[in-house]
């Protein structure tokens, strides 16, 4: 079965990310034949400063590594790495009716915060559906937020196979929640998130571990000393989901060890615990990001997999709407 995931290289991964989709990934790899795109063409549907776009995807690349993706096991590459995606996004775009695009909620969203915005922004699902496309993708996880694009991508491929023949996988979603739901130490409300939390509140995978014990150490919490999820005590009851995670047990069995053992002491081991499970990415980031020939190497060797699925999906394409063969 091939999985496809894709991850944006704009934003600093923190440890919802972490938890929530790379480690899943990492879990997953040898299971299933896993494609994950670093999708830098996507990040520009916004403005980007090329310095900064180009460094944050070689920094993601080396995240994902450093967590465990094995490139010699599964195909990691950047996006535009790979002409294809583009190539079929247009076909699909001619295919795609305007109303369609208007009318997802993202698009809505974020044009209606903005007196200005580019053609991108409301084309970028048409080119997520290339991408899943591309791959023969049988299964695509994805949060709830993107629902509606993949089924976009499913009506794409769908109203192509009826007009030119059987061409493209139907891909399958998997929706819901990806992992145990982290949020924002300082507002335990809000999910963590590097643009819209707290900067106090939000684990970064890279923080040195004297980061990770402050952030920690200073989390809400609620009233009363008992370690025990409850509606009303949002702040310990996601330090027992963090817990939880990064000791591989259950929240049952975080709370009964440590259920009448108060806040001061459960945090002390909660932060101990993140820098257990995050410093060693860090350091093989640090190696990683310090080697950058071997760096480009590997998302070479991943290009050239993924370049080599694509180019025969794309000729496909192009021999069933009639273009000339080159």
């Amino acid at each position: 079965m091939r999985v496809l995931s894709g991850i944006q290289p704009t934003g600093e991964k923190h440890l919802g990310n972490y938890v929530g989709a790379i480690r899943r990934w990492v879990a997953e790899q040898h299971e299933v034949d896993a494609f994950h795109p670093i999708v830098d063409l996507h990040a520009i549907t916004v403005p980007q400063d090329p310095e900064e776009l180009r460094e944050a995807t070689l920094d993601l690349a080396a995240l994902l590594i450093a967590s465990g993706l094995d490139p010699d096991v599964c195909t990691l590459f950047v996006q535009s790495h790979v002409p294809e995606h583009p190539r079929l996004s247009w076909v699909l775009e001619c295919l795609t009716p305007y109303g369609e695009l208007r009318r997802m909620p993202q698009f809505r969203e974020k044009s209606a915060a903005q007196t200005s915005f580019s053609v991108g922004l409301m084309t970028y699902p048409v080119l997520q559906a290339a991408d899943i496309l591309l791959y023969d993708a049988d299964v695509v996880p994805v949060g709830e937020d993107q629902r509606q694009h993949l089924e976009l991508a499913r009506d794409i491929a769908q109203r192509f196979n009826q007009r030119f023949g059987e061409t493209f996988v139907v891909p399958e979603g998997t929706y819901g929640e990806l992992g145990a739901k982290i949020m924002d130490l300082q507002s335990p409300e809000t999910r963590m998130s590097t643009s819209l939390g707290t900067e106090l509140g939000t684990v970064k995978v890279l923080d040195p571990p004297d980061t990770i014990r402050r952030k920690v150490r200073s989390a809400v919490t609620d009233s009363g000393r008992d370690v025990v999820r409850a509606e009303e005590k949002p702040g310990i009851t996601n330090l027992i989901e963090i817990m939880a995670v990064a000791t591989d047990e259950t929240p049952e069995a975080v709370e009964a060890r440590y259920a009448s053992d108060g806040y001061g002491r459960f945090k002390e081991e909660v932060a101990e615990a993140v820098v257990e499970l995050l410093d060693p990415i860090r350091l093989r980031y640090g190696e990683l990001r310090g080697s950058p020939d071997r760096l480009a190497e590997i998302l070479a060797q991943g290009a050239e997999k993924a370049h080599a699925i694509a180019r025969e999906t794309l000729a496909r394409v192009h021999e069933r709407v009639g273009f000339v063969t080159p």
